[in-house]
């Protein structure tokens, strides 16, 4: 039996572990049919090893979305490996300490200058490094955490996901003409090495136990990851521009 992603070549970033919803997005996409390719910052080594537990081998590129050399190389490498591309996927955040867990008041410039430009910019700057790979037209699907509500210990990850989802809008709006449709997956909360980096993240997490309709595992990223697959595939060929919720209904409670 064929899968939704079949003949599908997708670029995906972001595995830097088993439980993080990027390895389980390229587990399913491989398991739907995808070849996929994977990048990886600071550490390749490091997705090298976790990608050795995927159903088959994938390729590991070095890629830092905020340094543009990277980018720039990007098509090349891609290319010598796949040809083009169907599908992006952009599983990428980053904040520094001082930006997190309840220090939002005291957070200097710097501080939120590299959650914006790591968090939302780089939607922009991948899309963009992909997009002579995808003249056919194609799917880009990024990852978010619901940034219409002000969450505990989150601070400036909330505003830089708020970027993130205005940027996948104005993508839509943009790369459309390209047939180039861009969406995102707002997933609820996972044990990934993100979630990890948030001090008091449990207190968020919390909020799942008491709300959810549906019964909320944060230790299985695969829904969220299915969510991205069928995101990618053909089954959405008129759906950009949209957020997808992934979250056991919570959003959708009211007090």
């Amino acid at each position: 039996m064929s899968g939704i992603l079949d003949g599908k070549r997708v670029l995906i970033t972001g595995v830097l572990m088993e439980s993080s919803i990027a390895f389980h997005t390229a587990k399913v996409a491989q398991e739907q049919g995808a070849e996929i390719i994977l990048t990886a910052f600071p550490r390749p080594t490091l997705t090298e090893r976790i990608a050795r537990k995927l159903p088959k081998p994938a390729k590991v590129i070095e890629l830092d979305v905020t340094d543009q050399e990277h980018l720039d190389r990007l098509e090349g490498l891609v290319r010598e490996e796949l040809g083009s591309l169907d599908g992006v996927v952009h599983s990428i955040g980053f904040a520094p300490q001082d930006a997190l867990g309840g220090n939002f008041l005291n957070t200097p410039f710097e501080s939120v200058a590299t959650a914006m430009h790591v968090s939302a910019f780089s939607l922009k700057s991948l899309a963009m490094a992909c997009r002579p790979l995808m003249s056919e037209g194609g799917s880009i699907v990024g990852l978010t955490f619901d940034a219409q509500y002000a969450w505990p210990q989150y601070d400036w990850m909330g505003p830089a996901k708020a970027a993130l989802e205005a940027t996948s809008r104005y993508l839509a709006r943009d790369l459309g003409k390209d047939g180039l449709r861009c969406n995102l997956i707002s997933a609820g909360p996972i044990g990934s090495m993100a979630a990890k980096s948030i001090p008091g993240f449990s207190e968020l997490a919390d909020v799942w136990n008491t709300r959810a309709p549906l019964a909320w595992d944060m230790s299985d990223p695969e829904p969220a990851g299915r969510g991205v697959v069928a995101l990618l595939s053909d089954f959405f060929p008129r759906t950009t521009g949209e957020i997808i919720h992934v979250d056991s209904g919570v959003h959708m409670m009211g007090a």
